[in-house]
């Protein structure tokens, strides 16, 4: 996912995809942990969508306070 796509997404859709991407991260470190892991860079890929959306998401929180 790139970040251009996430800014163009409002607050509630980027706040369940959020829900969405935890619960498949938590997933993950299931799968890993009772090594049924194929391809373990996609561990790698949630995580970096979860901090993409959470800094896009605090840009806007941090554009509101100011405005």
């Amino acid at each position: 996912m790139k970040a251009a796509d996430i800014r163009t997404k409002t607050d509630d859709e980027l706040k369940d995809q959020l829900a969405d991407l935890r619960k498949e991260a938590f997933n993950l470190r299931f799968q890993q942990a009772s090594g049924q892991l194929e391809n373990t860079a996609q561990a790698r890929h949630v995580r970096r969508d979860i901090a993409r959306i959470k800094t896009v998401l605090g840009e806007r929180k941090a554009a509101q306070a100011e405005g």
